[in-house]
């Protein structure tokens, strides 16, 4: 196959019977251009199968693109994905393009991938941020690149943020749990060195406090559950004396690997309540602590189109709602447990 060479902005110019710079506004600022002659251009572009390229103009003048970048984890997880379609459909109704990029939820790409957007003169940059230190993205704030963290707020680095009421939504879990009679309730997650589980985690313990139940530490189970197995570690909860009654998970991995050994010991008496929805919570009876990430990308968008309109504006920090979705499985009770 012969590969034909891309038309240029000078190819649609003879074609039309026009000037470059005619073309050039045709493209940019078209209300300047007769209405015929714009037919006529935009004609010749379609022929030609022309597309301007908004970043090589952009970057001639040394200013930024319409385009936004996101820095988000790993593909496989559904909160990335809907949180980026939450963000680009807000992009897209304002006329920006959204760009994404991955860090495997790693620390070590987290800058890599960050320098490598930031080269294309980003109009702003949303991430959620994974290493421990974003103070590298100082030096582009200054330049005027709105930086937006999302999820997690962005650490060494003034920046707006956006994140879940994570204490209120596990607060209210184990206070229901709580008032059903439970006070052997299990936490399983992620440590408390992210802040999403520091915020879920200190949400569980004020809850049994306000109860008198001030060590929890022979319920908890914190480890980073994309290298240690979960299923063990419920496993292994479980089969302790002093077992727990209740079982709360700190997100949706988590969540599936406690129904998968619940499953198999034929365990339909624990209680259960995990953080994040997930496709079949609804056919499993799963009683979760949701949100809508749909929504958070919307509310990220618009955040950065803010910041851009008005860069030195008080930084904002900003939290979505959570709820609970009961469906079985976070409302049986002590007794039920103790009989299954």
């Amino acid at each position: 196959m012969t590969v034909q060479q891309r038309a240029t902005l000078e190819d649609v110019a003879r074609l039309a019977g026009v000037s470059s710079k005619t073309v050039s506004r045709v493209f940019t600022h078209r209300d300047l251009v007769a209405p015929e002659t714009v037919e006529r251009v935009l004609g010749a572009a379609k022929r030609l199968r022309f597309r301007p390229n908004p970043l090589a103009r952009n970057l001639r003048r040394g200013g930024p693109t319409n385009t936004i970048g996101f820095i988000m984890g790993e593909l496989s997880n559904p909160f990335y994905y809907k949180l980026a379609a939450g963000i680009e459909r807000e992009l897209s109704a304002h006329g920006f393009s959204l760009v994404v990029a991955t860090t495997d939820d790693t620390a070590e790409g987290e800058e890599r991938v960050a320098d490598a957007l930031l080269g294309q003169r980003l109009g702003a940059l949303l991430l959620i941020p994974v290493a421990d230190d974003q103070s590298y993205l100082e030096g582009e704030r200054h330049l005027g690149t709105p930086v937006i963290a999302i999820d997690r707020p962005a650490r060494n680095l003034v920046a707006d943020s956006i994140v879940l009421e994570n204490h209120r939504g596990v607060f209210d879990a184990t206070t229901r749990l709580l008032e059903r009679g439970h006070r052997r309730i299990g936490y399983i997650c992620n440590p408390a060195s992210v802040y999403t589980q520091a915020e879920r985690l200190r949400g569980y313990r004020d809850a049994l406090a306000g109860y008198g139940i001030t060590d929890s530490s022979r319920w908890e189970r914190l480890a980073d559950d994309l290298a240690v197995p979960a299923d063990g570690l419920i496993a292994g909860l479980l089969d302790q004396p002093d077992a727990p009654t209740a079982i709360i998970t700190g997100n949706n991995r988590v969540t599936v690997g406690a129904l998968r050994v619940l499953r198999d010991r034929g365990d339909d008496g624990t209680a259960l309540v995990g953080f994040d929805d997930f496709d079949t919570a609804d056919v499993l009876g799963v009683t979760v602590i949701s949100y809508d990430p749909l929504a958070l990308g919307k509310a990220a968008a618009t955040l950065a189109i803010e910041r851009m309109q008005d860069p030195a504006g008080f930084t904002r920090q900003l939290e979505m709602p959570t709820w609970i979705v009961e469906r079985g499985t976070g409302e049986r009770t002590p007794a039920e447990r103790t009989t299954a």
